[in-house]
């Protein structure tokens, strides 16, 4: 089952993490993971029959974007790459998907974020054709998970279409 994959992924991710002294995601449990399968929110790029990429995606997502957030955008979450093939560029074939996605869904932006003030994701997603909009502190965090309260420094990303 992908959620099995997919939680491994993510501990994967958490590991990478950990090494880089980056912010580390929570454990998600399966049964979230399985209802963000459900409603068609996780998806995944395969290659050679494995899970490559993962990422989550939502239409809405004001307590990160507050006043940008006018149902206009998608929004990409906890993008995990596998590490049998980090290095592979793997998130421009990901723009690729969400650009065709957000044109089906007729969406103008395609957004993202990440915690923490990491000079290489800044670089990796700008590379990937993403405007890097500034570093924020967040106001609204209660409801998101865990990680969005330990790390003030929120970077937004936004790909306009």
């Amino acid at each position: 089952m992908d959620a099995d994959t997919i939680l491994d992924l993510y501990q994967a991710a958490r590991n990478l993490q950990t090494a880089k002294n980056m912010v580390v995601w929570p454990t998600f449990d399966k049964e979230y993971i399985e209802a963000e399968i459900k409603d068609q929110r996780q998806w995944k790029l395969v290659i050679d029959e494995k899970i490559a990429c993962n990422w989550v995606i939502t239409y809405e997502d004001k307590d990160i974007w507050e006043e940008k957030e006018k149902g206009d955008a998608i929004y990409i979450h906890r993008i995990s790459t596998n590490p049998q093939f980090r290095g592979n560029r793997l998130i421009t074939k990901m723009v690729d998907w969400a650009r065709r996605h957000a044109e089906e869904k007729q969406k103008r932006y395609i957004r993202l974020d990440t915690l923490g003030n990491n000079a290489k994701l800044i670089q990796h997603y700008t590379e990937a054709g993403f405007q890097f909009l500034g570093i924020v502190n967040l106001k609204n965090t209660a409801s998101l998970p865990a990680h969005y309260q330990k790390e003030p420094d929120c970077c937004l990303f936004e790909l306009a279409l």
